[in-house]
């Protein structure tokens, strides 16, 4: 597995964010994509899920694409395979969103290499539920402790 140079500061930024797209939810609410929605949710971001197909997930409207959001967002989440989360940077570098959350699992050197090339800040390889605040469960919570304690937690 690659590892990818992500600081603080960018998960700082990113986590800050307000309004964020959220990229690989399921329709049948299975799946990490859509614990994902459900936890930025309930920490009181405004989550756009987009699904190509789906009109509707976790009883909030989705749009077919990142161009077709009701407005603009800080960020985009990603929880795709990393082949498709290329064409997810893509869209969201022909849609001007700033920032590229891609969850672990989500991530190849391509999708990152794209959006640095573009001068989108990038998050790849970590979970954004060990930073997005609060932290919770206590999973999250002990696996930031052996991330920093490992000294690999991004500086």
């Amino acid at each position: 597995m690659a590892t990818y140079h992500t600081t603080r500061a960018a998960i700082e930024e990113f986590t800050s964010q307000k309004t964020v797209a959220l990229v690989g939810a399921s329709r049948s609410g299975k799946g990490f994509g859509h614990v994902l929605l459900k936890e930025l949710v309930k920490k009181g971001a405004r989550v756009y899920p987009v699904h190509p197909e789906a009109t509707e997930i976790a009883g909030m409207r989705c749009s077919p694409n990142l161009a077709g959001l009701p407005e603009e967002v800080g960020g985009v989440v990603v929880v795709v395979p990393p082949e498709q989360a290329v064409g997810v940077v893509r869209d969201a570098i022909a849609a001007r969103i700033p920032r590229v959350w891609l969850q672990q699992g989500a991530e190849s050197a391509e999708a990152v290499s794209l959006a640095e090339q573009a001068g989108v800040k990038v998050v790849a390889g970590h979970c954004l539920l060990m930073f997005a605040e609060p932290v919770d469960g206590w999973a999250h919570r002990f696996h930031r402790w052996v991330l920093k304690i490992a000294k690999r937690l991004p500086a």
